[in-house]
């Protein structure tokens, strides 16, 4: 009868550590769950912000194609003909605007 009680008592002992290791385990899965919540956020809002960016620069894009095909079309030059083939390297673009203050697209047109 005692050996049962001390048996039981070791069976309540290893039960209870049990549940306090599962409740270690919830409380750090839970902060890991936050922290990752966290950095999903932060990349969908990095990632909103480079699709505005790129919809603003392919709106630039297209003004300044247009831009240079009426800078063309009323040109006496025939030389500007060939220039809608010149690709642009916005890469290069980008890196240099980074480094210097660009005067916007909308004062340089107008």
């Amino acid at each position: 009868m005692i050996s049962n009680r001390e048996s039981a008592r070791r069976s309540r002992m290893r039960k209870q550590k049990h549940l306090d290791e599962l409740w270690s385990q919830v409380v750090w899965l839970r902060n890991e769950n936050h922290h990752l919540v966290d950095k999903v956020s932060r990349v969908s809002e990095c990632h909103d912000q480079v699709v505005q960016e790129n919809n603003q620069l392919k709106e630039e894009i297209s003004e300044l194609r247009h831009v240079l095909t009426d800078m063309q079309l009323g040109s006496p030059y025939p030389s500007l003909k060939g220039l809608e083939d010149i690709t642009c390297d916005t890469a290069y673009l980008r890196a240099e605007s980074s480094n210097q203050s660009i005067t916007s697209s909308s004062d340089l047109l107008g």
